[in-house]
């Protein structure tokens, strides 16, 4: 059979237990705060650009990397043979285009 409290023992529990219902009413309170979900609304936001900005600078990376190959032998020196078709097409582009920007005017 379970002992009788005493109403002290009553009294320091009815204490104990408005205290700790103060301290989560108060973080329920800090977390509710409009401040601290904007800033944590904040933080996400910048979590989530830091991501993606990290993922474009590998993606850009590996891109450069990959062209790199393409147009560079293993001991550095540039290949010619790739080079060469790749400045044709690019100046071929730049003057169609310049072409097309005279045509409007």
């Amino acid at each position: 059979m379970a002992e009788a409290r005493t109403p002290a023992q009553i009294e320091a529990d009815i204490v104990r237990r408005r205290q700790e219902l103060a301290v989560t009413l108060d973080e329920i309170g800090v977390r509710l705060h409009p401040k601290t979900i904007m800033d944590d609304a904040k933080a996400r936001a910048a979590a989530a650009v830091d991501r993606t900005a990290g993922r474009a600078y590998v993606a850009a990376n590996r891109a450069v990397t990959d062209v790199r190959a393409q147009l560079v032998s293993e001991d550095g020196a540039p290949r010619l043979e790739r080079i060469i078709p790749v400045a044709l097409v690019g100046v071929a582009v730049v003057g169609l285009l310049t072409l097309r920007a005279r045509r409007r005017c």
